[in-house]
C-alpha cells in the first residue's frame, strides 16, 4: 500500500470532499480517500502502482486543481 497526497485548490465544503471521496474511490486499487476542504488536502490510500496520473485527470474533470 502507499499514500499519496495530494494539494488541490477550489475545494470550498463538504459536499466537494465527498464529490472527489466519491470519483477517486472508484479507480481501481483505491483503498481510502480523504479530502479536506479546510487544508486543500486529498490523502489517497491504494495498492502500490495506482496510477496517479488518472487520480489526478478525475480530481481535475470535476473542477478542481491538483496543484502539487
Amino acid at each position: 500500500m502507499e499514500e499519496i497526497n495530494l494539494k488541490v485548490e477550489g475545494m470550498e465544503c463538504t459536499g466537494c470532499e465527498k464529490r472527489i471521496q466519491n470519483a477517486v474511490g472508484n479507480i481501481a486499487g483505491v483503498k481510502e480517500v480523504k479530502a479536506n476542504h479546510e487544508n486543500g488536502t486529498v490523502v489517497i490510500t491504494a495498492k502500490n502502482g495506482v496510477d496517479v496520473e488518472e487520480v489526478k485527470n478525475k480530481i481535475n474533470n470535476l473542477g478542481f486543481e491538483v496543484i502539487q
